[in-house]
Order: structure tokens, then sequence, then C-alpha cells
């Protein structure tokens, strides 16, 4: 065994062959919608809004809290 020779021996993972390489296969998030919106089509939502959950967190109301401290 110490004294086989590997195929593997030889390659070079440099940086030109990490970047060159494509991604094949996209996240679970993307499978996962995916699939979701084949059952039945996702809901608008707004690209900005004050109405959980799309601007919960830095709604106006929290902002007012915010400058009184």
């Amino acid at each position: 065994m110490a004294g086989e020779k590997d195929d593997f021996d030889e390659v070079v993972l440099d940086e030109d062959f990490i970047r060159s390489a494509g991604t094949s296969e996209p996240s679970a998030r993307a499978r996962m919608l995916a699939a979701k919106w084949q059952r039945e089509e996702p809901e608008p939502q707004p690209w900005r809004s004050d109405e959980p959950p799309a601007g919960w967190f830095f709604s106006k109301a929290r902002r007012r809290r915010w400058r009184r401290r």
C-alpha cells in the first residue's frame, strides 16, 4: 500500500481549475421553491412594505422607537 501510486497523486487543483468549474446544481432553497411553485403559484409580495413579514423588522414604527432613545 505505501508503495502504490494513485491516479490522483499528480493532480493539481489550482485556482484556475477551481474557478473554471461550473456549478451544476441549484441550492436546496431554490429546488424547494421551484417544487412548491410548480404545485401552486406564489402570492404576489410587495417589494417594500411595513406589513409583516416583508418589512416588519425595519418598519416605520420601530424606527420611531429608535429615534426616541
